[in-house]
C-alpha cells in the first residue's frame, strides 16, 4: 500500500445517472464534499454519455485521481477503462450494491468517505482480482442456475411488477432444477463439496487466492430464501460449504450445459467449464481503511 498527499491533485469526476443513488442532489452533495475536502474536481463527466476516460485521456489533461460515483457496472467499466494507468481511481457508492466501495472505504455514504481525504494523505492499494477468458472481475464472480436471479434484480430495477412476479418464480424454478456446477480438479473429479454439484459458487479474490463457497438448498421454499440473498448478493447467511482458496479454480457443470455466470454481478455467456486465476488489479484503488484481502 502506498501513499501521497492532497497538494494540488487535479481530480475527475465520472457519474451515472442511471445508478440507483446517483440522482442530482446526491451529485452536488458529493461535489460539495469535495471542494470542502480541497479536491474540487476539475471536470465531471457523465457516463455513459461521456465514455469512460482512457490513460491517455487523463493524462493529457494532467489528471491525478479519477473519481468514480455509480454502481458496480459503472465502476468496472471506468476502472477497466484506465486499467494501466499511473495515477489512482478512488471509487465511491453511486449504485445498489457498491461492493467495491464497500470493500475500499467500509459501508459508509460517499461524501463521508471524500471528507476522509481532506488534509491527509491518500492510501492507495492494488487488491487481488479475478482474471478469466470474460476479462477481469474486481469483487467476484458467481456461477450457476442460482445467477438467473439476477433477471429477477433488473425487473426490479425497472419496477416492472408482471415481470417481477414472472421472472421470480421461474427464477426459484431454475435456481431447483437447472444445471449445477462444482469446482473440479484437473483430473476431472469433485475437488471439495457435493458430488451432485451447487446452485450457486461464489468465487471472491482475497491476498491468499480466490475463496470459493457453494450454495445449496433442500426445497423450493429454500430456493426462494436463497433468492432473496442472492438478490441482494449477500450470500453469507445462506447455508453453504465452504470449498476452500486457490490460486487457480475450474469450474465445471457435470452435465455438459452451459452455466449461468455473472462477473462482477454482470451477466456473461458462461461455458460447462470456466477456469479462473487469480490476479492484482492494474491500477491503483485509492482506499480510505486498511484492506484485509
Amino acid at each position: 500500500m502506498t501513499e501521497s498527499g492532497t497538494s494540488s491533485v487535479k481530480v475527475w469526476l465520472v457519474c451515472n445517472a442511471a445508478s440507483g443513488s446517483n440522482n442530482d442532489a446526491a451529485v452536488d452533495e458529493l461535489l460539495g464534499a469535495f471542494k470542502d475536502a480541497g479536491l474540487a474536481p476539475d471536470r465531471v463527466l457523465r457516463f455513459p454519455d461521456d465514455p469512460a476516460p482512457a490513460p491517455a485521456d487523463l493524462d493529457a489533461a494532467g489528471v491525478d485521481m479519477l473519481a468514480v460515483f455509480g454502481g458496480d457496472g459503472t465502476t468496472h467499466s471506468v476502472v477497466m477503462a484506465a486499467y494501466g494507468w499511473g495515477g489512482a481511481v478512488l471509487v465511491l457508492p453511486g449504485g445498489t450494491m457498491n461492493m467495491l466501495a464497500k470493500r475500499m472505504h467500509g459501508d459508509v455514504p460517499a461524501p463521508e468517505i471524500v471528507a476522509r481525504l481532506s488534509g491527509g494523505p491518500i492510501r492507495k492499494t492494488r487488491p487481488p482480482v479475478i482474471v478469466s477468458r470474460h476479462g477481469v472481475g474486481l469483487t467476484g464472480a458467481l456461477a450457476g442456475p442460482g445467477t438467473v436471479w439476477n433477471e429477477v434484480r433488473e425487473a426490479m430495477r425497472a419496477m416492472n411488477v408482471i415481470d417481477f412476479v414472472a421472472s421470480t418464480r421461474d427464477a426459484i424454478v431454475h435456481s431447483a432444477n437447472g444445471p449445477k456446477v462444482v469446482c473440479a480438479a484437473d483430473d476431472g473429479t469433485v475437488d471439495g463439496g457435493r458430488e451432485e454439484g451447487y446452485a450457486a459458487i461464489t468465487v471472491v479474490p482475497k491476498d491468499d487466492g480466490l475463496r470459493a463457497n457453494g450454495y445449496y438448498a433442500e426445497s423450493l421454499a429454500d430456493y426462494a430464501g436463497q433468492g432473496i440473498a442472492l438478490l441482494n448478493r449477500d450470500f453469507r447467511d445462506g447455508p453453504h460449504d465452504e470449498l476452500g482458496r486457490h490460486p487457480k479454480l475450474r469450474l465445471v457443470c457435470p452435465t455438459g450445459e452451459p452455466m449461468g455466470l455473472l462477473i462482477d454481478g454482470e451477466p456473461f455467456d458462461g461455458a460447462a467449464e470456466e477456469i479462473f486465476d487469480s490476479g492484482t488489479c492494474e491500477v491503483d484503488l485509492v482506499t480510505t481503511k486498511e484492506f484485509d484481502g
